[in-house]
């Protein structure tokens, strides 16, 4: 007769998480690290209650902000490699609904976090409940449902036994490499605090293996012939390589056949800047040698790239003729891109075979090819030097050269975390990355706000590494309430608070497309009611000390060298907090070598906008579609 325990739903779910883990070459660790949360009534009596129960066997974390409790549990499972992450549970109404934008961006970066939002009573005693969302025309219907398009599996659980089923297939979509991203558990407040006699067996440690497949045969044959065939080939490592760990074989790919490998955002640090096929950034915010090298390919090496419009710059990067797309994925969503020759594995085991079966053949690239790349290279570190340098240590800094001063006190076990805004761009074009995992930028999203909650969740994972959270005013703004996190539990991250009055990024951008930077300033209204008025005189620096933080006000270049040295040394959350000249007055980072659609008014008396359009027009006419 099977042994049975009876417990409360939540109390089961507790156990079953606690009891999960993962394996990868012989390594096994926890699945579910910990669990976050902030209660309702939605929650509290249940998994809240299942929390203090077992808080022997889960650590609880406490959030202040839903969706920066999915961010902070994204930035743990991305530094963990995908091998562990957190759980986040929330009340039911707008508890719940805040987890859709951590949920979307987790799914959209294949990143896992599992999402236990409470629901509304599956027995209906009482119809409606508070916060509850009325559907005429469905009772099976919550906000809850707003997490289906958002999430890899969802499940709402009406019955106790319908949690085993569940929460296993909730397990293999977490740890299944190429479907992973967020799954939500929709959890009726009733039924979480309902019995039930479990057996004995749901609750016995459980391993899930995450896969390494290797390629077909006949698909490797093919890609080792295109390569073959190459005179100028190209690799873009995108964010699989570093999912698979897959850095060293990829060196060792690109050091025995010379070909050269430019980076996506999620994939910059596959190389380290200095490796001599590292050519930097592509794409939009590409450097200008990995995007001339795009633009002349005979053969692009995609490696665990989805292929993102920034990447190839709207479909106006990759010109060259005959160009051919080798696509090595895990995904074969992703390795049909492009009308590519998939080579559908792990990233990690098909390099190793490619170089395997290239190194039989004796390829490698001709010599003037390398020596090409190498120069073309050295020029833009030339410029990247120019852009960290300034001349006066007095002088307020412009944002590269708040990037140079930061270059200038890192080292290999140091962590930058960003996401949005103008940063994304001079990183891509600009930052020396010196270790596989320095650089950890979220543009799958690109969510104003990640930033600090995710920073969080990295130093969680990495608890004896510097991280650094590296934010404008606007994504500040977003989503600050998480430094009281970081203060409450002591995890001494590093926020780098760069000021420049609004949305930089998008006034840019608004300026290049006819918009005039339009609704983008942090300013006061002038006489005719635009926002171009005085700066707002809103305190960043002292809103972060409010919330517990030690703030260092850095005015000048000099000032910005010396707090950022005393920001790494501390053991305490520390804010570097500096205002930035803007491009307008002083020079910036090289402007976009690659073009990004974004489409222009067709009609318009403005002469900026009509200027605009005739641009528009121009690039949109280089577009080229792979078939």
């Amino acid at each position: 007769m099977t042994s049975t325990t009876r417990l409360t739903v939540a109390q089961a779910l507790v156990r079953f998480l606690a009891a999960q883990y993962t394996e990868r070459d012989g390594v096994r660790r926890r699945l579910i690290g910990a669990t976050w949360g902030i209660f309702g009534h939605g929650n509290v009596a249940g998994l809240g209650q299942a929390l203090v129960e077992y808080a022997d066997v889960m650590p609880y974390h406490q959030g202040r902000n839903e969706q920066s409790m999915v961010h902070a549990a994204v930035g743990y499972a991305r530094q963990s490699n995908r091998l562990s992450t957190h759980a986040v549970t929330t009340s039911i109404g707008p508890g719940a609904t805040n987890l859709v934008t951590g949920a979307a961006l987790a799914t959209i970066n294949h990143l896992p976090v599992l999402l236990l939002p409470g629901d509304v009573f599956a027995t209906r005693p009482a119809d409606p409940v508070l916060q509850q969302l009325e559907v005429p025309y469905a009772g099976d219907v919550s906000v809850n449902d707003c997490l289906r398009p958002v999430s890899r599996y969802f499940d709402r659980i009406t019955r106790p036994e319908a949690l085993i089923p569940a929460a296993l297939q909730a397990m293999r979509v977490l740890t299944d490499p190429v479907d992973t991203g967020a799954v939500t558990l929709a959890l009726p407040q009733d039924l979480q605090a309902e019995g039930f006699d479990w057996p004995q067996e749901f609750f016995a440690d459980r391993t899930w293996t995450v896969r390494r497949p290797g390629a077909d045969p006949v698909e490797l044959a093919e890609a080792v012939q295109a390569v073959r065939g190459a005179r100028r080939p190209l690799v873009v490592a995108g964010g699989g390589v570093h999912h698979s760990r897959a850095e060293e074989a990829l060196a060792e790919f690109a050091e025995a056949t010379g070909i050269p490998v430019a980076s996506t955002q999620a994939g910059k640090g596959s190389l380290r800047w200095d490796h001599p096929q590292d050519v930097g950034g592509i794409g939009h915010t590409g450097t200008a040698t990995a995007d001339e090298l795009a633009r002349t390919a005979d053969l692009v090496i995609g490696v665990g790239t989805r292929y993102t419009d920034f990447t190839t710059a709207s479909g106006t990067l990759f010109t060259g003729e005959g160009v051919r797309f080798v696509n090595l994925n895990i995904a074969p969503f992703d390795g049909h891109k492009l009308s590519g020759l998939p080579l559908i594995a792990d990233a990690r085991s098909g390099l190793e075979e490619l170089a395997e079966a290239l190194t039989l053949h004796g390829y490698r690239v001709d010599p003037p090819y390398l020596t090409e790349y190498a120069e073309d290279k050295q020029r833009w570190e030339h410029r990247v030097d120019a852009c960290f340098e300034a001349a006066e240590p007095d002088v307020r800094p412009t944002q590269p050269q708040v990037l140079g001063a930061l270059d200038a006190v890192v080292d290999e076990s140091d962590i930058l975390v960003n996401a949005a805004g103008s940063l994304p761009g001079d990183l891509h074009k600009l930052w020396r990355t010196r270790s596989v995992d320095q650089y950890h930028l979220e543009y799958g999203y690109s969510c104003m706000g990640y930033e600090i909650p995710a920073a969080i969740g990295v130093k969680m994972a990495a608890p004896d590494r510097p991280v650094w959270a590296l934010v404008g005013d606007g994504t500040y703004l977003m989503m600050p309430t998480e430094i009281v996190t970081a203060v409450q539990e002591g995890i001494a991250i590093k926020v780098l608070l760069v000021q420049n009055h609004g949305y930089a990024s998008i006034g840019g951008l608004s300026e290049s497309v006819g918009g005039e930077r339009f609704g983008t300033a942090y300013r006061f209204r002038s006489g005719d009611g635009r926002y171009t008025g005085a700066p707002l005189p809103v305190d960043l620096a002292a809103n972060a000390a409010s919330l517990g933080m030690r703030v260092l006000r850095a005015k000048t270049v000099g000032d910005l060298r010396t707090a950022l040295a005393e920001a790494r040394a501390a053991d305490t959350p520390t804010c570097v907090y500096v205002e930035t000249e803007t491009a307008d007055t002083v020079s910036g980072a090289p402007p976009a070598q690659a073009w990004w659609d974004v489409p222009v008014a067709e009609t318009a008396t403005r002469p900026s906008a009509v200027e605009a359009r005739k641009e528009y027009d121009r690039h949109v006419s280089t577009r080229r579609r792979h078939l």
